[in-house]
């Protein structure tokens, strides 16, 4: 995004031009015929042509009566909706780069989003908001960047490659750049008055900018103080109660489309209010390679919930008006006089495949192409973050006296909660409990020693092997997850060599290596490389572990060291718990 915008429109030699253009005085720049017009806040379609001076659309007029173009785009048979808005994203999570990202998906109609670097802010601190922000300041993709709000997610539970305290988010927020608050993910932290929670809170309430929040299974008095307190946002749904819960709590929903078992009771219950609140908007959140590659981003989400039974207005709606709204821009979301050019040329409202795409006036892309040259940006900054040294085989183990210990476990991949077991240990060792699983979590930004913590899962099933990714939210330390120490300590060197990125390991030897050595998180190579690689991940992890959706599933071990959703969870510092905040350094609670 320009730092100009969106005052740039306001520019008077713009104004006078579009001003001439639509009286009929001046030619347009460019000009859209034989369209057939979505107009997103009635909902209803019709024929119209657009004519477009700069950035700026000068008018909206009736088929066929204007002809005065130096360039006129033919949208005969084509369904005329402004650019789609993701209201909520973090491009890291897709492992490509900013220009790779953008190339996947402007092609599809997405013309803004509002990305949370947390991911690269959590790994470099300010130096990798900076970069997220020069790396997409020339794309052909607007993009509004977010200050991380959570950086480390968990303060104390957990060490990330930064701490963002309420100084640092304010200095964040007086850059151009900037765009508000990303998700608040603290959420004990905003409710119950923590200083440091509660200085970032206002620090974005004293900027004016938004304040985006992460209220998983918040509510009553909880969701009242959060809400009390700034947060105006919510993509953390877990039911349709919750979402009609939200919604009737005002917040502004960003119904993402990462969580698909659950859009389908969405769509139901949004049909049974019988009109689209303008408090939902559309968002992605999290996207693999394989998923931008094969299904793209918010058009995606958009198809699905059309799909699912809603109509294709109200999901465009959502996806742009709405978004508009939220994000305080009125020069997005709708095709009218005086709004900003950012349109899209539909084929039809059921697999939303584009014609032609429109971005601040310019055709940037046609049958699915890009028709401008995005430039990449240097990545160099972002190298050599995995700090280090290969580890062994029982750095993977867990040290106890005596002949029989009771530990800790941890129980159930989502909305995990503390359980107990007995074991016996050999050979000093504790004997990993009947049904569990290993993980284990090692810091890897180099800010405290680095001896990965082990635990003990329950309910992932049985592994026949190791996983290790430096993908994990949200300091993105190295976790393990294995069925046994040796293929553990085999898959983390893999990584630890590749310099960040995900290993499978079975029988003693790493069978599939995807390197991630920007930040540990994304890679310089193509989308269709990625995504290649990243399906290889996948397969190769069905040979070691049963998945049961929808919970027990690949994108579960990304999110289990997520310190800061309610029960315990894995961390650099042992099993944490943002409920008690405590921290249990070793998972032996007592030598029997």
């Amino acid at each position: 995004m320009s730092a100009a915008e969106p005052k740039d429109l306001d520019d008077p030699a713009l104004r006078t031009r579009a001003v001439a253009a639509a009286r009929g005085d001046a030619p347009f720049d460019l000009l859209i015929s034989g369209g057939r017009l979505l107009d997103v806040v009635t909902g209803l379609t019709r024929d119209a042509d657009i004519g477009i001076v700069g950035t700026l659309i000068a008018s909206v007029h009736a088929p066929g009566s204007r002809t005065d173009a130096a360039k006129t785009v033919d949208a005969t048979g084509s369904i005329v909706s402004p650019g789609l808005i993701d209201t909520h994203m973090h491009i890291e999570s897709s492992m490509v780069t900013p220009a790779a990202y953008a190339a996947a998906i402007v092609p599809r109609g997405v013309t803004t989003i509002v990305w949370d670097p947390h991911e690269f802010g959590n790994v470099h601190g300010l130096d990798g908001v900076r970069w997220a922000i020069e790396a997409s300041r020339c794309l052909p993709l607007r993009t509004i960047v977010l200050a991380p709000s959570c950086v480390p997610s968990a303060p104390g539970l957990e060490v990330a490659g930064a701490d963002f305290d309420a100084s640092v988010i304010a200095e964040m927020l007086r850059w151009p750049g900037v765009g508000g608050v990303a998700e608040v993910m603290n959420m004990r932290g905003v409710i119950d008055g923590d200083p440091r929670m509660t200085d970032i809170v206002n620090a974005g309430l004293a900027s004016g900018k938004l304040i985006c929040g992460h209220a998983r299974g918040l509510e009553g008095a909880d969701l009242n103080a959060f809400m009390a307190a700034g947060v105006t946002s919510d993509h953390e749904l877990t039911s349709s109660a919750d979402l009609l819960q939200k919604l009737a709590a005002g917040l502004t929903i960003e119904l993402r489309g990462s969580h698909d078992h659950l859009l389908q009771e969405f769509v139901t219950a949004l049909n049974d209010i019988g009109h689209l609140p303008s408090t939902v908007t559309l968002c992605t959140d999290d996207v693999f390679p394989d998923e931008l590659k094969n299904g793209g981003g918010l058009d995606d989400v958009i198809r699905r919930l059309v799909r699912y039974g809603m109509k294709p207005e109200w999901a465009l709606r959502a996806a742009t008006f709405n978004a508009a709204q939220r994000l305080k821009r009125p020069d997005l979301g709708l095709i009218a006089a005086g709004r900003r050019a950012d349109i899209v040329l539909f084929k039809d409202l059921v697999d939303f495949d584009t014609k032609t795409v429109i971005a601040n006036g310019q055709v940037v892309s046609i049958g699915s192409s890009m028709t401008v040259s995005i430039r990449s940006f240097d990545t160099a900054p972002l190298e050599n973050s995995v700090k280090l040294s290969p580890l062994n085989e029982n750095d993977f183990k867990v040290t106890a006296d005596g002949k029989r210990v009771r530990v800790a476990t941890i129980d159930r991949p989502r909305f995990t909660q503390w359980g107990e077991a007995e074991t016996v240990v050999e050979d000093g060792f504790v004997v990993p409990p009947v049904g569990s699983t290993l993980i284990a979590v090692a810091h890897r930004h180099g800010k405290v020693e680095g001896r990965p913590r082990v635990g003990f899962l329950t309910g992932w099933g049985t592994w026949r092997g190791a996983f290790c990714t430096t993908v994990s939210h949200d300091s993105h330390n190295l976790t393990v997850f294995g069925g046994n120490a040796r293929d553990m300590a085999v898959a983390a060197n893999a990584v630890i060599a590749a310099g960040g990125g995900m290993a499978v390991a079975k029988d003693g030897k790493v069978e599939v290596l995807l390197p991630l050595p920007i930040s540990g998180l994304v890679t310089a190579a193509s989308l269709e490389e990625t995504s290649a690689s990243f399906r290889a991940i996948r397969k190769a992890m069905e040979k070691i572990v049963d998945w049961k959706p929808p919970y027990l599933v690949f994108k579960a071990c990304f999110g289990a060291t997520l310190a800061c959703n309610a029960g315990p969870h894995q961390t650099d510092r042992g099993i944490a718990d943002v409920l008690t905040g405590k921290v249990l350094e070793r998972p032996v609670l007592e030598i029997l």
